[in-house]
């Protein structure tokens, strides 16, 4: 069985930002329903052990939610900082330890982390993940996607051989062309980034679809279940979207056992 653990359901500041006192962030700060750290899943697999997807500045926090003091795999889907804010913190854990990290992203991602953080390479083992691997009983494709104007990131396609169940994580994307589309047609889960409910800002300005926009997506591709993630301070989990029963939005803490 594999159980996949929501960490962090926020796109790149988080909520609440530090800058605002909306009444999403307002909430946040007080009850906490709202609160989000940045997106990232914990995936914990039979035969593989932690798996992680993401490592942004909250991974601290979200291993001591997790009560964890060390992950067995990490997946990287890109090289924002806001899914690679924790590698210095992992590796420094990994030094202490003497148990060095391993970690697969896509060659260009790795090469934009060496770029940024040369050192890492001592503690945290990165390969390839170009071609598909194989974690417990999933096989793995990585595909490229389209982030607007931050340009690219990857999602990542599970398939498991023996039941046919498949699923995908694709927390960055907007604009997908045809051929991005593909992988996502059908699935048994989708695990899509939704920023905003109904983004304002002019389509050439942004990274992530909004909700309305992956709703008509979805109904394109026709998942059987949906969860949004990568969620910005616009949406209120207190408020009723009236979205389809299949669709929700995935909150801290939230437990799927596939």
């Amino acid at each position: 069985m594999t159980k996949i653990i929501f960490r962090g359901t926020g796109d790149s500041m988080g909520v609440p930002r530090i800058y605002c006192k909306c009444k999403v962030c307002n909430e946040a700060r007080t009850t906490g329903l709202n609160r989000r750290l940045r997106s990232s899943v914990q995936l914990k697999i039979a035969d593989a052990g932690e798996v992680w997807i993401d490592c942004g500045p909250d991974f601290a926090k979200q291993l001591e939610a997790a009560d964890l003091r060390a992950i067995d795999i990490l997946l990287i889907t890109h090289a924002h900082f806001d899914h690679i804010g924790g590698l210095v913190e992992w590796a420094d854990a990994c030094r202490w330890t003497q148990k060095k990290g391993i970690a697969y992203a896509p060659t260009e991602v790795i090469a934009e982390i060496n770029d940024r953080f040369p050192w890492l390479k001592n503690q945290i083992h990165f390969h390839t993940f170009d071609q598909p691997i194989t974690i417990g009983q999933w096989q793995v494709t990585s595909w490229r996607v389209n982030h607007g104007k931050n340009g690219y990131a990857y999602a990542f396609a599970f398939l498991n051989s023996e039941t046919n169940y498949k699923w995908v994580y694709c927390s960055d994307s907007i604009g997908l062309t045809d051929e991005q589309q593909q992988p996502l047609v059908e699935l048994d889960l989708l695990i899509i980034g939704t920023s905003f409910f109904k983004e304002p800002f002019a389509y050439e300005t942004r990274s992530v679809y909004d909700v309305v926009e992956a709703m008509d997506l979805i109904a394109k591709w026709q998942p059987k279940q949906t969860l949004l993630t990568h969620m910005s301070h616009d949406i209120d989990l207190a408020n009723d979207y009236m979205l389809p029963a299949n669709i929700q939005f995935a909150r801290t803490g939230l437990e799927l056992n596939l």
